[in-house]
């Protein structure tokens, strides 16, 4: 499964929500998983962003579906952005490009 950093930020809503529940936040991580993503890590951050999540995905569009569907549900706004390890893009990088 391919990796993404999802950033979050809470909405005026999403902010009134968590504090009066805030196990809204463990009920989320089990819509996702249903969806199909597994989360590695998750944090909660000061500065520009609220939360950052380490997930897994079977695709970008799944990854995709996650973030508009949090977006539209979850009183979230999101920015995902997939991960390539470190080892894949060096192999990667190491390949020469053949031309025609």
């Amino acid at each position: 499964m391919a990796v993404y950093l999802m950033l979050t930020t809470l909405t005026d809503e999403g902010r009134k929500t968590i504090e009066d529940f805030p196990e809204k936040l463990k009920e989320l991580n089990k819509e996702l998983e249903f969806m199909g993503v597994k989360i590695v890590a998750q944090y909660a951050l000061l500065g520009q962003y609220d939360f950052v999540n380490i997930i897994e995905a079977p695709s970008d569009e799944v990854a995709a579906k996650i973030s508009i569907h949090l977006s539209a549900h979850a009183n979230l706004n999101t920015l995902s952005l997939p991960a390539i390890p470190l080892d894949k893009l060096i192999d990667t990088l190491k390949k020469k490009p053949q031309l025609f």
